[in-house]
């Protein structure tokens, strides 16, 4: 086999025995023939990956999985694949199940020190990337406090252990160790970053040296220290070999992690970088870098003491725990070394640094800081593969971040999507910039048409600007007033939106605590802020005043109402006078009006909105006989004089109503 090659097939004899062992339980006769029959490892895997795929159905509606997360690339069906294997690998015989598994976690451990540059090491799967870093700190208390594993935790009483951290290592990582420990969170110690030399995310190496001797001379014991290898924010290398000489020094263990530590599988590397190769242990997390589902992270250090590791939980005590292997085992052997180092170098093409960092250049409040979070979520929904996000350090603020090393793997991220993210990101910015520039000159065209319209502070809102408007309110209550304050907002809102520009309006209910607002979202330059602001409110007054019309006209019509009542009762009352009380009488009313018929005097009324009279219905319905009476003389001859061909629909204009009918109630 060639140096550097990761393709170890089993024999067929062995992978036969294997599959005769098996035969015989009931969890085998579940698969298809086709599988259980196959005599080779290689025909095994091609079946069991058809019947994988043959099933995707089943699988989905078992599990809630839709099917665009199975679409993972071959080398991703492979890791799915290796879990589904070892499930079956697992009821096995207890000799057959160790020698298979041995040979699994040998093999796999092999490759991952000749991919990553770490002769001599061993290594430890685990689901948690935090977990490895938890057994190395149990290994190292085991190793230097001799009497810990028959004494336990009070011999940390007379040296307490003290473990360094970089200000820059991920959030709630060392307290996470304290917790998994039963350490005090006073044994965690971290170290500041360069103030004056150096990057701004490296640990201060002076400084560290310096707590170092200080925890000396109390009587702690300097344990442990976490460098970085690219630093969760931006990416950043810690000085890593003047490290690893005051470690030497000092007698510390250094463990290094980090997403540039893939970048040792590369034919060229920084020395920078090169230099973790010489500490004590560090955390791989292969899935992420390969865009392998569910693929433990690993763990290469390096002891001589066997007994240690297993007592630290490094070297798995079951050999089913070797298990945890298999999924990467079988990507391995399916990529091979050149496949993982294509993987790497694609990343690498594109871009010189693992991690790029886009911060804006105007100096920003707090509050317009929330801009760039809306920029990262655009650029994520532009372009979607290239897996940007926004993230939040403590001396450059709110950056957005792409890092190809972590995503682009999983994503499937191409050298297109990486020009298409620098249009869209040419595209975004102006806007961004142009909107903060105006935020001001927006703020003051507000105050501008106070007090009806108001403008709100709202920090949580990245674009314009959000208004209120307010109408004069006299003589109403707390309860009315909201009421009224809402409606004409929302009137106001929608009229805005059916407004034809670009510009988003929005009631932006999730960004904060006030209510009954109008949140402008971003502009471009070209946009005239002036003319913006008197739009708003000039739609704010025609609501107003329509809605005092419509209460003026409804206040108008329910006096009328009441007025034609109390003429029509009155009306009434005198027809009963006139009548007499003989014409009420059931059946001697009947009989005179059959001998000696009354016309009724009573008529509707009819209301003028235009002059506010109140008016009989009589010589409404007299117009309505006689104009009803000319159309029946005149039909005959429109139709006849009709052309050809013509259309009859007619447009009509639509009259203004100045008359309300009010019929006759008796």
């Amino acid at each position: 086999m060639a140096r550097g090659d990761c393709h170890v097939p089993y024999r067929r004899t062995k992978f036969a025995k294997t599959v005769l062992s098996v035969k015989g339980t009931k969890y085998w006769n579940s698969l298809p023939s086709s599988i259980r029959e196959t005599p080779t490892l290689a025909t095994f895997k091609l079946h069991l990956k058809q019947w994988l795929k043959e099933n995707q159905c089943v699988i989905m509606l078992l599990f809630g999985v839709s099917s665009r997360l199975l679409n993972v690339g071959e080398q991703g069906h492979m890791a799915l694949l290796g879990h589904s294997l070892a499930a079956y690998i697992s009821v096995l015989d207890r000799e057959r199940l160790r020698k298979l598994t041995t040979r699994i976690l040998s093999d796999t451990t092999m490759w991952l020190c000749r991919l990553f540059r770490y002769e001599n090491g061993s290594a430890c799967f685990h689901d948690d990337d935090r977990d490895g870093l938890v057994k190395v700190c149990r290994l190292v208390i085991n190793a230097r406090y001799q009497e810990y594993a028959s004494e336990g935790y009070t011999v940390l009483s007379s040296k307490q252990p003290i473990i360094y951290q970089s200000a820059s290592c991920r959030p709630g990582l060392a307290q996470h160790l304290c917790t998994q420990l039963g350490l005090p969170l006073s044994s965690l110690c971290t170290v500041p970053c360069n103030t004056v030399f150096g990057s701004q995310h490296q640990m201060d190496v002076a400084l560290l040296e310096k707590l170092i001797k200080e925890d000396k001379e109390a009587g702690k014991l300097p344990l442990l220290l976490i460098a970085n290898a690219g630093t969760p924010g931006a990416g950043h290398t810690d000085k890593l070999g003047r490290l690893r000489d005051l470690c030497d020094q000092y007698s510390l263990w250094l463990h290094v992690e980090g997403v540039n530590l893939a970048t040792l599988a590369l034919g060229e590397v920084t020395s920078a970088i090169m230099a973790a190769t010489r500490s004590d242990s560090m955390t791989l997390t292969p899935g992420q870098w390969l865009g392998l589902p569910a693929v433990t992270a690993v763990t290469l250090y390096r002891h001589e003491d066997p007994a240690l590791s297993l007592a630290a939980g490094l070297t798995p005590s079951q050999p089913v725990d070797k298990l945890r292997a298999l999924p990467l085992w079988l990507s391995l052997q399916h990529l091979g070394h050149s496949g993982v180092v294509q993987k790497f170098r694609h990343v690498e093409d594109e871009l010189k640094s693992p991690v790029v960092l886009f911060k804006f250049s105007q100096e920003m409040s707090a509050g317009e800081g929330l801009t760039l979070w809306t920029l990262g979520e655009q650029l994520a929904q532009l372009v979607p593969t290239s897996g940007v996000d926004v993230v939040e350090l403590e001396e450059e603020g709110t950056c957005v971040r792409f890092s190809p090393l972590v995503t682009a793997a999983v994503l499937g991220t191409q050298q297109e999507d990486v020009e298409d993210l620098v249009v869209k990101l040419m595209e975004v910015v102006p806007v961004m910039d142009s909107t903060l520039c105006l935020i001001q000159d927006f703020r003051e065209q507000t105050h501008r048409h106070s007090p009806s319209l108001r403008y709100i502070e709202e920090h949580s809102w990245p674009g314009l600007g959000a208004v209120r408007y307010e109408p004069q309110a006299d003589g109403m209550d707390e309860i009315r007033r909201k009421q009224e304050l809402e409606k004409i907002n929302t009137e106001l809102l929608k009229k805005l939106q059916e407004l034809d520009t670009d510009i988003i309006f929005s009631s932006g209910s999730e960004f904060g605590r006030e209510e009954d607002c109008i949140f402008v979202g971003m502009v471009t330059e070209d946009v005239d802020v002036c003319e913006l602001v008197d739009t708003i409110a000039a739609l704010g007054r025609d609501i107003v005043e329509s809605g005092r019309l419509l209460e003026n006209m409804t206040e108008v019509v329910r006096k009328g109402i009441l007025e034609a009542e109390l003429q029509l009762q009155k009306a009434n009352e005198e027809k009963l006078i006139e009548e007499g009380m003989l014409r009420q009488l059931p059946l001697v009313g009947s009989v005179l009006n059959w001998f000696s018929p009354v016309q009724s005097s009573i008529k509707g009324r009819t209301f003028n909105l235009a002059a506010g009279s109140l008016d009989s219905t009589e010589v409404t319905y007299s117009t309505k006989a006689q104009a009803g009476k000319l159309s029946l003389q005149d039909a005959p001859t429109s139709s006849s004089k009709r052309l050809p061909g013509r259309s009859v629909i007619q447009t009509i204009a639509k009259p203004q109503v100045h008359v309300v009918e009010l019929p006759l109630v008796t």
